[in-house]
């Protein structure tokens, strides 16, 4: 018998913090959810904070963003429902692989090891970060026309100019780095999970038919690498940019993916 997930986490992706979800959390907590959407380790700080001290995210890994959320789940009475974005869709993928999380969803998501389909408009979408191996040492932002570009295309310059005010701040270089390199390393790397995992929970990817960074292709060929016996499925939404979160229209997505996975979760 299962218990109905009472718990939903939100985890963000790179170029943006928790305040990303702020429509999110409050769409969710008025369902009558517990939402917590917890940032980096350092990442306690406001944006405005981040983008003035870059040092903070410099010193960020994947191990310890995976282990902090970990430890905020372990202190709940029941396993949640994880949804992550971007490089959060990979970590929700670590999470669930990790053994948490009643159900998982990932939004227009970063690859896990092993994905190797590189599309040109997420080279051009990344190149301000792999344009050099100098940038594995630092924390690097985006132009107001690489943020359009790559989070916003289908937004007017008005919202997306707010948005960039609002939200970004500059990416761990080093760990956008080792995700490019992850699949010519030996051994397992950050990014990895095992595909072969029955007792995984519910995964649902969600992509945005317009993404640039993380279009479609990627999240299909993420979801074909999985051959457990545990629930994998793929949902397109037409018109739809990265940051899909803050896009008109992303109440329904958000309806609906809660819906699939309170129907799903184990």
């Amino acid at each position: 018998m299962t218990s109905t997930p009472d718990t939903i986490v939100l985890v963000h992706g790179f170029w943006v913090t928790p305040r990303s979800w702020e429509h999110w959390i409050t769409h969710f907590e008025n369902k009558g959810f517990r939402v917590l959407a917890p940032g980096y380790p350092g990442f306690e700080v406001e944006v405005e904070e981040l983008n003035a001290n870059p040092d903070i995210i410099t010193a960020v890994t994947v191990p310890g963003i995976i282990d902090k959320i970990e430890t905020q789940i372990k202190e709940l009475s029941k396993p949640p429902i994880i949804i992550g974005h971007s490089a959060g869709g990979a970590f929700t993928q670590i999470l669930l692989d990790h053994g948490y999380g009643a159900a998982g969803v990932a939004l227009n998501s970063a690859p896990t090891e092993g994905v190797k389909v590189v599309p040109l408009s997420q080279v051009k979408s990344t190149f301000p970060v792999l344009r050099s191996p100098a940038n594995r040492h630092k924390a690097v932002g985006l132009s107001l026309d690489e943020w359009k570009y790559a989070f916003t295309n289908t937004f007017t310059d008005e919202e997306s100019k707010a948005l960039y005010e609002r939200y970004h701040i500059p990416a761990n270089g080093g760990i956008l780095w080792g995700s490019v390199l992850a699949n010519f390393q030996p051994g397992h790397q950050d990014t990895w999970v095992d595909y072969h995992n029955d007792d995984r929970a519910p995964l649902l990817f969600v992509s945005g038919s317009e993404d640039h960074i993380m279009p479609p292709s990627i999240q299909r060929s993420n979801a074909k690498h999985y051959k457990s016996k545990a629930t994998t499925e793929h949902i397109e939404y037409e018109g739809y940019a990265h940051l899909l979160p803050a896009q008109k229209g992303w109440e329904q997505i958000a309806d609906t993916v809660l819906e699939w996975a309170l129907r799903h979760a184990r």
